[in-house]
């Protein structure tokens, strides 16, 4: 049996994801969840943006579909589309508010990953079907091997059931009764169950929204941005050094001394900039950056840099991690 399942990152707005799907956890990051028989659709809203960038970052993160509604041209949309761009986010709608025209968002959208997104009207029953046709067109396939990755977005102590975390997938497959490795901790641990949207499963397949009982560790022990996995290539770092990117609306070079926030799955972490080598491009540098705590990876990922002092826009720009 295929299970078809689409995570939505729901921006601009905050009277819209609750019109089309249940409201369920909330935190900075709200889920409301749609479902048809087997087909279900996670709409994630970033509830504290654009007080909490981190909140635009996380709800991105975990979404590969973006619906973006516009009431107004000012700088949280400019921030929506750079971060939906940086995450390479390239299917999604946009609705159009307030009257605002096409033509005064296209050359915001224009060379973005957003550039495809089709115009559509603000019916929320037409998007709840249209959604679950899509999430039941992209059902995901049943894993193979046992490498896969789950960032905690939450945890819990259930009565009965011991540890529960809640987070999405991010990468591959693991089943139920697989050891798995709580990073930071290094801690092995065995995932006794998987639910689903609150049923039971025998996997995890990357986009699935999963609670997952754990046994060998305690909610306490835990915390958001550890991470869940199978994977050995999985790695920490305090310091990288490697190339950025910075994006075309950054005003200036970066400098050494810096804080930046390098975000990476549900992780965002004070770092501080402690050797610049701009080269001949400053918005291409070379960089050395020294971390508050160990970021969570796997080669070559990459991470976005935010500068929360920056004012109108946080967001410099993505920087791999070796």
């Amino acid at each position: 049996m295929t299970v078809g399942n689409l995570n939505v990152a729901v921006l601009g707005v905050k009277d819209l994801a609750d019109r089309v799907g249940k409201k369920g956890t909330v935190t900075d990051v709200t889920f409301f969840e749609v479902k048809r028989g087997n087909d279900s659709v996670t709409l994630i809203e970033p509830s504290k943006y654009p007080e909490k960038l981190s909140s635009l970052f996380y709800s991105l993160g975990m979404s590969e579909f973006v619906i973006l509604a516009v009431d107004k041209i000012d700088s949280s949309l400019g921030e929506s589309i750079v971060m939906t761009d940086l995450f390479k986010i390239r299917k999604g709608w946009i609705i159009l508010r307030n009257y605002i025209q096409k033509e005064q968002l296209a050359p915001l959208i224009a060379g973005t990953s957003l550039e495809g997104y089709s115009l559509i009207e603000e019916d929320p029953v037409k998007i709840r079907e249209d959604l679950l046709d899509i999430a039941q067109k992209e059902a995901r396939k049943p894993g193979s091997g046992t490498c896969g990755s789950c960032p905690v977005d939450s945890h819990f102590n259930v009565k009965g059931v011991g540890t529960v975390v809640l987070g999405s997938v991010i990468d591959g497959y693991f089943r139920k009764h697989d050891k798995m490795h709580v990073y930071p901790l290094k801690r092995e641990v065995v995932l006794k169950s998987i639910q689903k949207h609150d049923i039971d499963a025998d996997d995890g397949v990357r986009g699935d929204h999963v609670g997952l009982a754990l046994r060998g560790i305690e909610s306490e022990e835990l915390d958001r941005g550890f991470v869940l996995t199978t994977d050995p290539s999985v790695k920490m770092t305090r310091k990288i050094v490697g190339k950025a990117e910075l994006i075309k609306y950054w005003p200036s070079p970066l400098k050494e001394g810096m804080v930046l926030h390098i975000g990476h799955w549900m992780q965002m972490i004070p770092s501080r900039i402690t050797s610049v080598d701009d080269g001949s491009d400053f918005r291409n540098p070379t960089l050395t950056v020294e971390m508050e705590s160990d970021m969570i990876h796997k080669p070559g990922d990459i991470g976005v840099m935010m500068y929360l002092e920056g004012g109108k826009l946080r967001i410099a720009g993505s920087m791999r991690l070796e």
